[in-house]
């Protein structure tokens, strides 16, 4: 069963619910009759909600793809950051194998293609201190280091040693292309946060600030529409609850 894109789905419901309002102020500031009124702003609303989900559609569509790209790197890194080093090598030695270079694994090493592939997967970017023990190691061996990601200094002492780098992104590609992914991956139980713990941060006393922004933006708005009654009300609404989140809000929202 398909998630639904509840993103997708509440920017569908402002734009059309924002329509609605806009319709229904527009009408009755002219004293329409409410059936006209609120039969337009229905039509309006339905409308309005379709070509929204047809132009966002696409684009939350890219960012999810995005998203669960960038998640499955991140998990492939954590496994190969825990396996064992004798099974990262022997996994990626079968996935260049498939790949058409045959390649064995040799002592840490990934050994084919005439080339070296040294496998350094860290939770943190490669030191060039990093790459500095790996180039005192393998001073004549042009070897390829597999990593995650490199520091900048890192990145520019590999390449002014001539070395070459494969950082998480290909990585990921040659272990998918070659079917190879691992699978399962050690990636451990992830607690959730709590709804107590998502409570805390949202009403924390940081966020006074942004509340009280929001609601004097809504009570300045209300100025300058055509139905302000709505403004007045969620500005209202808002200043009341930045007040509260003030006094009563709670200081360390760590989980």
């Amino acid at each position: 069963m398909k998630k639904i894109d509840f993103p997708l789905v509440c920017d569908v419901i402002f734009y059309a619910f924002c329509a609605f309002l806009l319709t229904v102020g527009i009408l009755r500031y002219y004293r329409l009759p409410a059936g006209l009124v609120f039969g337009t702003a229905a039509l309006l609303t339905a409308a309005t909600g379709i070509g929204a989900f047809a132009l966002l559609y696409r684009s939350h569509s890219r960012k999810n793809l995005s998203r669960a790209l960038q998640k499955r790197r991140e998990d492939l890194m954590l496994h190969l950051t825990l396996e064992e080093s004798d099974r990262v090598c022997a996994l990626l030695a079968d996935a260049l194998g498939k790949d058409g270079c045959a390649a064995e694994a040799a002592e840490g090493t990934v050994l084919g293609g005439g080339k070296t592939y040294v496998p350094l997967f860290t939770m943190q970017p490669v030191s060039a201190d990093a790459v500095a023990m790996l180039l005192k190691k393998y001073r004549d061996v042009p070897f390829t280091l597999l990593c995650n990601t490199l520091t900048p200094e890192a990145q520019a002492l590999m390449r002014r040693f001539g070395r070459e780098a494969l950082t998480g992104d290909a990585v990921l590609a040659l272990l998918e292309r070659t079917g190879c992914f691992p699978s399962p991956l050690l990636l451990g139980d992830l607690p959730r946060p709590k709804l107590k713990a998502r409570l805390k941060r949202t009403f924390s006393k940081q966020n006074a600030r942004p509340f009280f922004v929001s609601g004097v933006f809504l009570l300045i708005m209300s100025l300058f529409v055509l139905f302000p009654l709505y403004y007045l009300i969620a500005g209202s609404l808002l200043l009341l609850a930045s007040v509260l989140i003030r006094a009563f809000g709670v200081r360390d929202i760590r989980a």
